[in-house]
């Protein structure tokens, strides 16, 4: 066996056997769970990563397992493949297992990681295309064990979201946001089975407007939001609104635009306007955005913003992983934003259109010094670090092709 090839079973052994070898980060609440990506200098070691957290989730699971994703998709070897031994660990003793996917997603899953999950005992897998509710998909990512934890982030079920991409997520025991949690899956689990019959989809039933003092839920499309859940689409820019020194932003894409049903590209306004408005206050704006994030109609909205007093913009290129090229990998992820030093948001939209307006996405607000100044943190470790480049509005970059090398 190569010596790389034993440096990274170690590493992998390390992430899975040792999850409480490291001093986690939380307020109370909340844990923030972090994936740093294989070869690169991003170490966060007061931060879990995703895999022993799931597997932790997976193992004290008495009764329930409900999970939402975008797609799944399993590697032989991968800490994602020791996730899914857990998972059917639970359903063998007798753990109710609900696992909804969305319609538009099974071409991006692998049909192997499809047919194993099937094959769970007491696991109902179900697919539903979302767009039949509100012309989107389901983006969000997300789990709850027993109504009493959840976890929501920006990690798909792939094993590369638990490997090679620059991902953040939240591990939650908070009462209130979990209960909303579970409310969404029930809500959207409901849906799926009333559009199978050919009946009307329930909608939820109005509430009292959600709080919006410290850690909350807020949710999209917000038409299919249960009671006492907020609206993303409206809670994102009056954020921004708030803000009166620095806004710090990292997304995998930013543009004022939306994917149409057509393959066109409409103006989405609703973010970009709250962003602009912020630096015309003299508030400091600091963007990072991934190198996918450079194609020939996003770019120039991405160089308009740059020009402006008090914003900056960089682009993350991670490197390629020493086993060599991964499609759809190697890339920043995590959506998160950091506010004055007390708001942090974690969350599943990137800032375009079509996912804070009508596709299912989870973002959790947690209006806290130590989550905001943890997640400026992991900012500033990317900004300063060597992965990052500040955008040049005089250059030409390459059109992306992630699934290409």
């Amino acid at each position: 066996m190569s010596l790389s090839m034993k440096c990274r079973i170690a590493g992998l052994a390390g992430l899975l056997l040792s999850p409480l070898a490291q001093a986690d980060f939380s307020i109370p609440g909340f844990e923030l769970v972090h994936t740093v990506p294989l070869d690169t200098e991003l170490a966060t070691t007061d931060l879990r990563q995703p895999g022993p957290v799931w597997i932790e989730l997976f193992d004290g699971a008495k009764s329930t397992i409900d999970i939402g994703q975008f797609y799944a998709a399993d590697h032989p070897g991968s800490v994602l493949e020791r996730v899914i031994e857990r998972l059917e660990a639970a359903g063998k003793r007798g753990v109710k297992i609900r696992f909804l996917l969305e319609e538009k997603g099974i071409r991006l899953s692998e049909a192997s990681t499809l047919e194993r999950l099937r094959a769970i005992p007491n696991l109902t897998l179900r697919v539903l295309p979302y767009a039949q509710l509100s012309g989107g998909i389901i983006h969000a990512k997300y789990m709850v064990v027993d109504g009493r934890q959840a976890f929501v982030g920006s990690q798909n079920f792939d094993w590369r979201s638990l490997e090679h991409i620059h991902e953040t997520g939240l591990r939650i025991t908070d009462a209130t946001v979990v209960g909303q949690v579970q409310a969404i899956f029930d809500q959207d689990w409901q849906a799926q089975a009333a559009l199978s019959a050919h009946s009307p989809v329930p909608l939820p039933m109005a509430g009292q407007a959600p709080a919006r003092s410290g850690n909350y839920l807020v949710a999209s499309p917000q038409r299919y939001n249960p009671p006492g859940v907020g609206d993303s689409q409206l809670e994102l820019p009056r954020l921004l609104g708030e803000a009166k020194h620095e806004v710090r932003v990292q997304l995998l894409d930013y543009a004022p635009l939306s994917y149409g049903p057509d393959k066109t590209r409409p103006y989405y306004a609703v973010i970009d306007n709250a962003v602009r408005a912020a630096a015309a206050r003299g508030v400091s704006i600091k963007l990072m955005v991934s190198n996918w994030n450079t194609d020939a109609l996003e770019l120039p909205y991405l160089k308009s913003l740059a020009v402006l007093p008090n914003v900056q913009i960089k682009i993350v290129t991670l490197p390629q992983a020493k086993q060599g090229f991964i499609p759809y990998a190697r890339v920043i992820h995590s959506k998160t934003l950091e506010i004055d030093g007390q708001v942090a948001w974690v969350g599943t939209s990137n800032w375009l259109g079509g996912y804070l307006d009508n596709s299912r996405n989870l973002e959790v607000v947690m209006r806290s010094e130590a989550m905001a100044k943890r997640i400026g943190q992991l900012h500033e470790q990317l900004w300063d670090g060597p992965y990052a480049k500040a955008l040049d509005v005089t250059a030409d970059y390459p059109a992306p092709h992630p699934g290409q090398p």
